[in-house]
């Protein structure tokens, strides 16, 4: 790239970064909130908000509106800044779901799959217990280059190359790690399952040897270079041209399935989002399936919209109470019917608000339901997570909420050769072992087995709330089957409980799976006198961790062009909304 490029983008990020540090500081903490924990980052401005866990990666997206692009212009250039900046979950080799909602009066919203594929070679019984999920058969085919390309060709207005520019020059020149990533780094470079990965012990051990610190600056000139041919040749470079040739290359050095035929196949899909209305007010948008996490929050909205919370208080044992059995309900619902809607037939009325209602009479105000006695179809055995979200909006009121993954922490940690990029694990996203369902959580059910061409059912539920044809809300998180819980608890803070949005996402949150058959709470010991009657309520109560429920980069409209961006710094204390 010309040297006077680079001067440019960079005078681009210096800009960006005056912006965050003048508006964007950290707030104080919530007295409601934990202390010295679950703080957030927040900034109140009116012409566009970008919100994520990298504050390089909010910086990129808000260059492009600045330049004046659009939502889905910077919803591109952040998720490609992302892959340089939080390479953990930021990726080229993954996939995930973009939700955009249109400025008011400008079209309905509509949803951009692009989930990973089983590549054609799959089969439902491919793996063994001993197989690992770091090795090259456990890579689906990624489809996160032709997602973003497909959105961009839909709702875009810059040119293609322009919006990788700041990924480009994150790559290329490098950032500054902060503690969280300084750890990630260290922790997994040696991890006994990285041994034999030397590619990716080559792109992210430090220069020199030793030990990541905060302060330290990581480049990396494979990625920038990999960026740049996909900036100058286009998407299809990836699945068609020289990136898919080295793709291909290294799936045959580790006998993976994909081929070039799997490459050159892969489509991203439009879909229509599922809408349920909440508390006849907020239009709910969230992702179909095969995104299970969309289903199971309207479930849950649709169950609680049947009891008066607010009545109830909003920790009161009665309201986690009933928001768990919600939880429950809905993730039976996930195991017994969710998988690919081109594979298996869903029925259609599972975020149907009579279908809430009748959930909801099934629910004991007096006591907890085993999840056993919901199963009595599901057989049982006696044997016994990485993703990112970010939200943004533009001057007009164009939303994007997008959630994209690996799968786990650093995916397969496969690094493909010369090239940067780090390689999905997302094969294990299916039912691996079928027939195989027990109450330590691990399913077997049908729906989502592996087939050729099929993609695995997802939890991450980017999700957008509408008032009267205008967005209110932004949000979504990363987090496996806690994702709805995160969102509910966020949402309920604020539709029920009229909660300030930075203090809705600092609250503790909480999820029920359905197995394991416990709830998971995020500061039990915060409350201990709630604590005490959920447990006499028959409810087992285990405290989150080792890591914190969720990362839900969240975007609050209070009337048009007057947004507040919220960044949850649970997993980084770099994490940044972004506006101006």
């Amino acid at each position: 790239m010309a040297l006077c490029q680079k001067i440019l983008w960079l005078g681009f990020f210096i800009l960006a970064v005056y912006g965050c540090v003048r508006s964007g500081a950290r707030t104080k903490t919530s007295p409601l909130s934990p202390p010295g924990k679950y703080s957030s980052n927040s900034v109140e401005c009116h012409n566009g908000v970008v919100v994520s866990v990298s504050g390089p990666a909010s910086e990129a997206g808000l260059s492009i509106l600045k330049q004046g692009g659009n939502a889905v212009d910077a919803a591109v250039a952040t998720a490609f800044a992302l892959v340089a900046s939080y390479p953990p979950a930021g990726n080229l080799g993954g996939g995930g779901f973009m939700l955009v909602h249109p400025a008011f009066g400008k079209g309905d919203p509509a949803v951009f799959d692009y989930r990973e594929t089983a590549p054609a070679a799959a089969f439902p019984t491919m793996f063994t217990k001993e197989d690992s999920q770091y090795m090259h058969k456990a890579v689906a085919v990624p489809g996160t280059v032709r997602g973003l390309a497909m959105a961009h060709q839909r709702f875009g207005t810059l040119p293609w190359s322009q919006l990788l520019q700041p990924a480009i020059v994150l790559a290329q020149n490098g950032f500054v790690v902060d503690h969280n990533l300084a750890d990630l780094l260290n922790t997994y470079l040696n991890d006994p399952n990285t041994v034999g990965h030397d590619e990716f012990k080559r792109v992210f051990g430090k220069p020199g040897g030793g030990a990541w610190t905060a302060g330290d600056i990581l480049i990396q000139p494979d990625l920038a270079s990999t960026l740049q041919k996909l900036a100058d040749l286009g998407p299809d470079s990836f699945y068609k041209g020289t990136i898919a040739d080295e793709i291909i290359a290294e799936m045959t050095r580790g006998k993976g399935l994909i081929t070039a035929e799997d490459m050159a196949g892969y489509q991203a899909i439009e879909r229509k989002p599922l809408h349920t209305r909440y508390r006849d007010k907020y239009d709910v948008y969230v992702p179909p399936p095969p995104s299970s996490g969309g289903v199971c929050l309207l479930e849950e909205l649709n169950m609680l919209d049947n009891f008066n919370l607010k009545a109830w208080g909003r920790w009161s044992p009665t309201t986690l109470h009933v928001m768990a059995e919600a939880m429950r309900r809905a993730n039976y619902d996930r195991a017994r019917y969710i998988g690919d809607p081109a594979f298996v037939q869903i029925p259609s009325n599972l975020t149907a608000p009579e279908y809430g209602r009748r959930l909801a009479e099934t629910i004991d105000l007096h006591r907890a339901t085993r999840s056993k006695e919901l199963s009595a179809d599901i057989p049982f055995s006696r044997e016994g997570q990485d993703t990112t979200h970010f939200s943004i909006i533009d001057r007009n009121g164009m939303a994007v909420a997008n959630t994209y993954t690996l799968e786990r922490l650093w995916g397969s940690r496969i690094v493909v050769k010369n090239m940067g990029f780090l390689l999905n694990n997302n094969m294990f996203g299916f039912n691996l072992f079928p027939g195989l369902t027990d109450t330590k959580g691990r399913i077997g059910t049908v729906p989502n087995t592996i087939a050729p061409g099929k993609r695995p059912i997802s939890s991450q539920t980017p999700t957008i709330v509408a008032e009267n044809g205008r967005v209110k809300l932004i949000t979504g998180t990363p987090g496996s089957q806690g994702i709805p819980g995160t969102l509910l608890s966020i949402m309920v803070s604020v539709f029920d409980f009229e909660m300030p949005i930075q203090p809705a996402v600092e609250m503790p949150r909480l999820s029920h799976q359905w197995f394991p058959d416990q709830i998971i709470f995020e500061a039990p010991e915060r409350f201990p006198e709630v604590m005490k009657s959920l447990k006499e309520l028959g409810h087992t109560v285990v405290r989150t961790g080792p890591r914190p429920q969720g990362d839900a980069h969240t975007i609050w409209v209070i009337a048009p062009n007057n947004y507040v961006g919220v960044a949850d710094c649970r997993r980084s204390d770099r994490s940044a909304a972004s506006g101006y």
